[in-house]
């Protein structure tokens, strides 16, 4: 410092310099402003904590608790001053920094504040980021008996199905291809692997890089369509906490995780190696395999921030492959299955906004499965492309109508060839919707929304309304209302055949009430769902030669109840689900109206999570029963008569930590082995005595078990993996 000044006394004098600075700190000093006054709210009450600066500056302060400000300011003339505060509308208004002191500013109330009504009628949400959280992220992959999969974390909610031999998602009546899955708001044509008869499959996406997921069990939203039953919208991390690697090691496998964080960027990936090889020279399952199942895959995840926008770009991928011999009760021989997958989707999505108050929201997916090999002697090679453009702008009207629209454009391209017969169709469909949110106060609110498509495949238009309402009756109480129409093209296995039928529809009626107070929920919701334009056809199963026809009708009616605790015993958070329904559906090549073969009354889950200090462990337990499935026994004379016994399940599991980033994780699937059926094949021909012989539908194992070792490696040395176990 001295040698600096010293240099400085060598180009001028030590007194003009001196004089020279105490002259610009004056003028410096001279030209600040100095503003103050008092934050209250609409009944004149101090906010304090209010955040008031000048617009474009660092320039600030925070009220105190008398909701007093005082601060001083460089910028001069008139300038733009923004109050703002959490619950409080923010305001911003114009004025003169010289003159601006000792003036009450006035914050009026958000109605879209956090403790402001929204509608729940029919929607259950996870993440942090959710209003109305039923599943948070730690419970993805930390409830019992969920393999790893996000899709079979929502099965322990209301009006799921237990399809055990499925391993998809049933929703209220509606079989698993009337619930359409999305990532960050488009769609995802394939969202499951694909696997054997009988054999239950699982989701293609990994918990890691997802941060909140909305599963709307009916009335959703007129953004989303092709869908009678339901929608599964998750979305993706925005920016990730640090920079980390995980490292599992599992008895079925390994898997490898980085996260790398940039100034504007981040990259996030996964990859996966499944090979139950040695697992089943272990524990062998009562399945004939040939070649256990095999399969690598990965996601990935970039994202980039603009000053007014994020742009991600996700990618997923999955190779599997397995070979078995499984029984046929209408074969004397085993039927041999040699199948080969493929399985990559991508999708680009930006959100952003356009000018004041204006927001757009787009996004492209690219999605290509293939299934090729030989079923008994039949060779097959099945591939689709499906594709999805979006588009939605969103422009507050006021501080109590918001609206939305937006257009979107599907294809799908589907070829199949099976012992050089081929089957295909290109399916087009555009649809344009829009939804308007009135909130005419903190207790009530309206969302009125229409969808249009055309469907150039079937070449037929139409036009769908929404509807939803609700209504807080106290803090912490309130009802909803939801009724909508909802269409699908029909699926796969009947438009490869026939291209002349029409979208199958449902008209959704939801009541809902909903209580939410310091970790503890309870929803009830009542629901009846009609369906019209089902697909019928008049043989064993669909084929070339069947004849198709949109004459089916059906309806779904029941009641479901949710109670969500982490208040009343200290470490454990639970949770209880119930759900009864009444369907039937005369579809398919049904001979009248029946329950279908999928649909459980009654069904009941109890999850909980307990957390050991002395342990150092978290203990969950997951158990599931309900009530007999319908089947159809040829033996009797009335259709669909027959009912399986109940079904129920134990499951356990149990994370302990090494370390703070090393974890032991250890887990088993129906840990008390009941002998769970879900239904029966019969025979398609009599034996010479006129009985139909029958196969039962049994879980491929009576448990399962899963040990892993997850080490997390990242920069703060706290980061683990206990969160996605």
């Amino acid at each position: 410092m001295k040698s600096t000044i010293q240099k400085l006394n060598q180009l001028t004098s030590g007194k003009f310099f001196i004089n020279f600075a105490l002259l610009l700190f004056s003028i410096t000093t001279f030209s600040q402003a100095t503003l103050s006054g008092k934050v209250v709210d609409e009944k004149g009450k101090p906010v304090a904590g209010a955040n008031i600066y000048i617009e474009g500056t660092y320039d600030g302060a925070t009220a105190n608790e008398k909701g007093d400000f005082n601060f001083t300011t460089d910028t001069n003339g008139k300038q733009t001053l923004v109050v703002s505060f959490l619950i409080y509308e923010t305001t911003k208004r114009i004025v003169d920094v010289a003159n601006f002191q000792n003036t009450t500013i006035i914050l009026k109330n958000n109605i879209n504040s956090l403790d402001a009504v929204v509608i729940t009628a029919g929607t259950m949400q996870s993440g942090d980021k959710a209003r109305v959280s039923v599943l948070k992220p730690l419970d993805i992959l930390t409830t019992a008996g969920n393999p790893g999969d996000i899709i079979s974390a929502f099965k322990t909610l209301p009006g799921t199905q237990i399809a055990g031999e499925s391993g998809k998602l049933f929703v209220r009546g509606g079989e698993a291809n009337e619930t359409q899955t999305f990532i960050d708001g488009i769609r995802v044509a394939q969202p499951y692997l694909q696997t054997g008869n009988n054999v239950p499959t699982r989701s293609t996406f990994s918990p890691l890089l997802f941060e909140g997921t909305t599963f709307s069990a009916g009335g959703y939203s007129a953004e989303y369509g092709e869908a009678l039953s339901s929608v599964l919208i998750m979305n993706t991390i925005d920016e990730p906490d640090n920079e980390k690697t995980d490292v599992g090691l599992m008895s079925v496998g390994l898997g490898v995780g980085n996260t790398q964080k940039w100034k504007n960027n981040s990259l996030s990936f996964n990859t996966q190696y499944i090979n139950l090889k040695p697992y089943q020279g272990l524990l062998p399952d009562n399945i004939e395999w040939k070649k256990p199942y095999q399969s690598i895959g990965g996601e990935s995840v970039f994202r980039h921030h603009f000053e007014s926008g994020l742009l991600k770009v996700y990618v997923s991928f999955a190779n599997a492959n397995f070979e078995l011999n499984q029984e046929d009760i209408n074969s004397i021989d085993k039927i041999k299955l040699d199948n080969k997958n493929n399985n990559f989707y991508t999708n680009t999505s930006y959100k952003g906004y356009l000018g004041s108050n204006w927001k757009i929201e787009t996004g492209f997916s690219f999605g290509y499965n293939q299934n090729k090999g030989l079923y008994d002697i039949i060779n097959f090679d099945t591939q689709e492309k499906a594709s999805h453009l979006k588009v939605k702008i969103l422009k507050p009207i006021s501080r109590t109508v918001k609206t939305s629209f937006g257009g979107e454009y599907f294809n799908t391209d589907f070829d199949e060839k099976a012992n050089g017969f081929r089957s295909e169709f290109n399916s087009n469909l555009a649809a344009l919707f829009s939804e308007t949110d009135v909130l005419f106060s903190k207790n009530f609110i309206a969302k009125i929304g229409f969808r249009a498509t055309h469907n150039y495949l079937l070449d037929e238009k139409s036009i769908a309304p929404r509807v939803a309402l609700a209504y807080k009756v106290a803090k912490n109480k309130q009802f909803s209302f939801a009724y909508g129409l909802f269409e699908q093209a029909p699926r796969q296995e009947y438009l490869k055949y026939d291209t002349s039928l029409q979208s199958e529809k449902a008209q959704h009626y939801i009541l809902n009430y909903e209580y939410n107070k310091d970790k503890q929920l309870f929803k009830a919701e009542a629901y009846f769902k009609g369906y019209d334009n089902l697909v019928k056809y008049d043989s064993n199963f669909p084929q070339y030669n069947s004849q198709y026809n949109n004459n089916g009708t059906g309806y779904a009616k029941g009641l479901e109840l949710y109670w969500r605790d982490g208040k009343n015993i200290k470490n454990l958070e639970y949770w209880v689900s119930y759900s009864y329904i009444d369907t039937e559906r005369d579809y398919q090549n049904f001979l009248n109206s029946a329950t279908p073969s999928f649909i459980a009354d009654h069904t009941v889950s109890l999850v909980g999570k307990y957390w050991i200090q002395d342990w150092r462990s978290q203990i969950g337990a997951t158990y599931s029963i309900a009530t007999g499935r319908p089947y159809n026994n040829p033996n009797e004379t009335q259709f669909m008569n027959g009912k399986t016994k109940a079904y129920n399940s134990l499951s356990l599991n149990w994370a302990y930590l090494l370390s703070p980033q090393k974890i032991l994780f250890f887990s088993v699937n129906n840990a008390l082995g009941s002998q769970n059926v879900f239904g029966y094949d019969y025979a398609r021909n009599p034996e010479i005595n006129g009985v139909y012989n029958r196969r039962a539908i049994t879980p491929t194992a009576d448990r399962f078990f899963f040990i892993g070792f997850f080490w997390t490696i990242s920069s703060d040395k706290k980061d683990n993996q206990l969160k996605n176990l």
